[in-house]
């Protein structure tokens, strides 16, 4: 067996930018749909290697023992490379509600593809074409298309400290603390502004930096009490950028529409998220 930490993000996470109007949310209703533990299993690259690969197999199909019995296409390159059948999660048996006794994990895939109560690994030429796939986690782009096996949770970064539900007392020093990830590799950087995007100063980053696995980046900052905007926008070293949300939308086509926090049906959203801070020390969300 082996151990490794990674983040698992839902495809959806983070939706609500995708409201025309900013969501009057905090960070966790927004961004929340993320975690990050030491998986430890059998890497998938061991099963194969031990049962065999006929040539002509070119993805896998895993399936859960659900009653919606979620199944996903995962490319054997994946399958080879660091995804793992995983028994254990944060030194203990992976609890039910999680996919107890066994779970696939593809390390910086969309949540779903790391699928629960793992009972069937299939070998096919091609993939299966399941509603998760196809109607189901595809994503649109500008004009009448839609983008499907689109993996990788896209590099991202938020601020979770200051952040809406919290409160600045009164001007002084302050930490400004968030957190960054790609499903790409290691977080390269970390820039943070306090006006907006007009100005830009690096981030320090928590050690150890971690490849697919949620990196804590801080700042100190001083706060004169004038109205602020924060943001942070973050590089892997990949050489993925976070977009802001005219370089996403003008890819992807704008938003059109209002609908509640709860219901948003597109995900792979990284935009450059932005906090006001009015004099008061109110936070709130704002498109900037």
């Amino acid at each position: 067996m082996v151990s490794r930490i990674n983040f698992v993000e839902c495809g959806g996470n983070s939706a609500p930018l995708y409201n025309k109007d900013p969501v009057e949310a905090n960070v966790q209703a927004i961004h929340g749909l993320v975690s990050c533990s030491e998986w430890t299993g059998v890497r998938l690259s061991t099963l194969l290697e031990e049962t065999g690969i006929l040539p002509e197999a070119k993805w896998l199909l895993a399936e859960g023992a659900d009653g919606p019995s979620m199944n996903r296409s995962i490319p054997k390159a994946k399958a080879l490379d660091d995804a793992m059948i995983a028994l254990y999660q944060n030194g203990e048996r992976i609890a039910p509600s999680n996919g107890y006794p066994m779970r696939l994990l593809v390390p910086g895939y969309e949540g779903n593809m790391n699928v629960k109560w793992l009972h069937r690994i299939k070998l096919v030429e091609s993939p299966v074409m399941a509603i998760n796939e196809t109607m189901q986690y595809t994503y649109r782009v500008a004009g009448p298309k839609v983008w499907q096996f689109f993996f990788p949770m896209e590099v991202k970064s938020f601020i979770t400290h200051p952040s809406p539900g919290l409160t600045l007392k009164q001007p002084g020093f302050y930490e400004i603390s968030g957190l960054a990830y790609s499903g790409n590799g290691r977080i390269a950087k970390v820039m943070v502004s306090a006006d907006g995007g007009k100005s830009w100063g690096e981030a320090a980053l928590d050690a150890p930096v971690l490849s697919k696995a949620l990196t804590r980046f801080r700042m100190p900052w001083r706060w004169d009490g004038q109205p602020v905007v924060l943001q942070s926008r973050a590089w892997d070293e990949a050489g993925n950028i976070q977009p802001t949300r005219e370089e996403m939308f003008a890819e992807r086509g704008a938003p059109k529409v209002n609908v509640p926090v709860t219901a948003f049906p597109m995900g792979h959203m990284n935009v450059i998220t932005s906090w006001a801070i009015d004099p008061k020390g109110d936070i709130k969300h704002v498109y900037a």
